[in-house]
């Protein structure tokens, strides 16, 4: 069973290694600078019809417009900077894995972040109100026996009123 799991994962990863040969392999570039550009924006670009995948890993009709217009800017010179700016004109900056800090996106960027401060708040002041209240307590079997005592004393009253009361109705 081992095995065959082993067998299965190694099949994937050299299955997805060619794929990724195969998606590179359809380009020619100038130079080995254009080449290293398309293989880092087609990784850092993401799909949007998978979206959990980066343009270099999805098969996607649209992905694959993606990478050919990428190629295409490459190859008639735009910047790295420009290709990111089309595409994030023209998709938004969901088509980016790592988004702009910008005031639209500071949410994303600090919100985890303010979530943990606050837990953490949270429960320091919680655990300093039980120590306060577990510093100012008596000790437990004082507030046991001093609580057993008032409790025998409301019932054994209790018990005598309600007698009390219910004979007075009977006469009356």
């Amino acid at each position: 069973m081992i095995i065959r799991t082993i067998a299965m994962l190694l099949l994937m990863v050299l299955s997805s290694a060619s794929f990724a040969q195969s998606v590179f392999a359809e380009y020619e570039f100038d130079n080995t600078g254009q080449e290293k550009d398309f293989k880092s924006l087609t990784a850092q670009l993401r799909c949007l019809v998978c979206q959990n995948q980066n343009i270099a890993d999805s098969n996607a009709p649209l992905a694959q417009d993606l990478r050919r217009e990428i190629h295409e800017m490459l190859t008639s010179g735009d910047s790295r900077q420009d290709v990111i700016d089309f595409m994030v004109d023209r998709y938004g900056e969901f088509v980016l894995y790592k988004p702009i800090m910008s005031l639209k996106t500071l949410a994303l960027w600090f919100g985890p972040l303010l979530f943990f401060a606050g837990g953490v708040l949270v429960l320091w002041r919680l655990t300093r109100k039980q120590k306060a209240a577990v510093a100012g307590e008596p000790a437990a079997s004082q507030v046991t026996s001093q609580a057993i005592a008032e409790a025998r004393q409301l019932l054994d009253g209790s018990t005598n009123n309600a007698t009390n009361n219910a004979s007075q109705h009977r006469d009356s």
